[in-house]
């Protein structure tokens, strides 16, 4: 839940470790594991979500220069949610750093709050589910196969990063002039006022 707030925790390394004690010593029962896992990411991304819709634009505005988020970058932050917003929430609970500002993003950038909860809610039962029942299927062979995989997922991870970072900054201005372009004809999404 903490995670999914955007506390950056550990969630899923929690949730596999769980899973695979509950294959191991059958001790817990992974139906409970799945479910509180779940119902923790679903409750976390709703507060992370809330916290974004009423503090995250006033604060990007004031604050985001300093990361690099001027006016134009932040339109299209609103742009990018108003058409793959929901793609963002969902895909983004598979994404580890993604998994922890996804919902604070998206509430900032204004995704509609039904959207949200939809997305919200299906990303976090099919990520619990696949997490849960992977490590629950595996035991105690998850820790001879954790320490490879993870390296491999990192590498990557960064490989395919900097190939979407290289894409974006070539074409970058062409995403900022439609982000541009979509807000001057109509404003892609319901963005809560900024608090001053």
């Amino acid at each position: 839940m903490l995670e999914s707030a955007g506390v950056p925790l550990p969630g899923e390394t929690i949730l596999v470790s769980a899973a695979a004690f509950a294959g191991n010593r059958h001790s817990l029962d992974i139906r409970y594991v799945i479910a509180a896992a779940a119902g923790g990411a679903i409750v976390g991304d709703n507060i992370g979500f809330w916290v974004g819709r009423e503090f995250g634009t006033s604060l990007l505005a004031r604050w985001g220069y300093l990361i690099g988020l001027d006016e134009r970058k932040r339109n299209l932050g609103r742009y990018l949610f108003a058409r793959h917003g929901g793609k963002i929430v969902f895909f983004g609970r598979f994404v580890a750093l993604l998994r922890a500002f996804a919902a604070l993003l998206a509430g900032a950038n204004g995704l509609p709050p039904m959207r949200f909860l939809i997305f919200n809610a299906a990303g976090g039962i099919v990520w619990a589910t696949v997490f849960g029942v992977g490590g629950y299927a595996l035991g105690e062979g998850i820790r001879r196969i954790a320490g490879p995989f993870g390296w491999a997922a990192l590498i990557a991870a960064i490989v395919f990063a900097l190939f979407l970072w290289r894409y974006y900054k070539k074409n970058e201005e062409r995403f900022l002039a439609e982000a541009e372009a979509a807000a001057a004809t109509s404003p892609p999404c319901s963005v809560p006022p900024t608090r001053t």
